[in-house]
């Protein structure tokens, strides 16, 4: 009845918190390079929800695009009913479907649709 743990914790919490918040610093920083530069869609990023991207706010990847800031980044958000600063891992399967559909359409140089919320005559063109 006198066991004791004998694994050692790797530091005090706060380095560890630093630390991991370091990673995700970082990480982020290299999504939002490989968006700017066009290695990766932003549409597949929010499909795909990788783990950097998870507590990202749907702004922030937004405006990683290039030519994209704060103004159109609103006004684009503001056809779908959702905030800039929805962390794109809280959103709904839904959301995303619509969401990256709107972005495609509007990489194809369409404009955006009136009603965002059909899906299917955004996916199938």
């Amino acid at each position: 009845m006198n066991a004791t743990a004998t694994i050692a914790p790797a530091g005090p919490q706060y380095m560890r918190a630093l630390e991991r918040a370091n990673q995700v610093r970082l990480a982020r920083a290299e999504l939002k390079r490989r968006v700017a530069t066009g290695e990766i869609e932003v549409a597949d990023v929010i499909l795909e929800c990788p783990w950097e991207a998870e507590s990202m706010a749907v702004a922030d990847l937004l405006m990683s695009q290039r030519r994209w800031g704060q103004t159109r980044c609103r006004k684009f958000l503001a056809q779908i009913p959702m905030s800039e600063k929805k962390p794109v891992g809280s959103m709904t399967d839904r959301q995303r479907r619509t969401l990256a559909a709107m972005l495609r359409a509007a990489e194809r140089g369409r404009a955006w649709s009136a009603t965002p919320w059909v899906t299917d005559t955004l996916t199938r063109a």
